[in-house]
């Protein structure tokens, strides 16, 4: 399972699910699809005094995770802003969350209820299967299946 993090309050609003941000965007392009972990990262740099992403959807700051694994979803897909999108995605082409220039299409994200600490990375990551194991523990009714294609390493 690899895991993504994710600056807050942004890691927030992809854990409300939904069509609140159910894409995330990078400068990168990756191919792989399954399985994520979405960490909401330590930093506040993001986070100003008068936050207007965070007062957009109503983010009390002082109520939300930071280094923390806050939800669980599959990757999808990942698409390049600039060009022609999926007949299924090309909804989200237009969201106001896609800023690219790469746009990390999300599904089935579910909030965990209690969110588990860990130090975030860069990029994809894989985090240590103890870490993997509290997170699924969490997921109800179904959880998260094993992709064919995931790393092992």
């Amino acid at each position: 399972m690899k895991a993504l993090t994710v600056c807050q309050p942004y890691a927030e609003l992809i854990a409300r699910g939904g069509d609140v941000k159910p894409l995330e965007n990078r400068t990168w392009f990756t191919s792989y699809r399954g399985p994520l972990l979405i960490h909401a990262g330590k930093s506040r740099d993001w986070l100003g005094p008068d936050d207007e992403e965070a007062a957009l959807y109503a983010v009390d700051v002082t109520k939300i995770a930071f280094g923390a694994f806050v939800a669980l979803g599959d990757l999808v897909a990942c698409l390049e802003l600039d060009s022609a999108w999926p007949k299924e995605y090309r909804h989200l082409q237009d969201h106001e969350h896609a800023e690219g220039p790469f746009c990390l299409v999300l599904a089935r994200v579910r909030r965990l209820p209690k969110p588990v600490e860990c130090r975030g990375m860069q990029g994809l990551w894989v985090p240590s299967p103890a870490i993997v194991s509290a997170c699924l523990s969490q997921s109800k009714p179904d959880p998260l299946p094993v992709s064919p294609e995931e790393d092992r390493t």
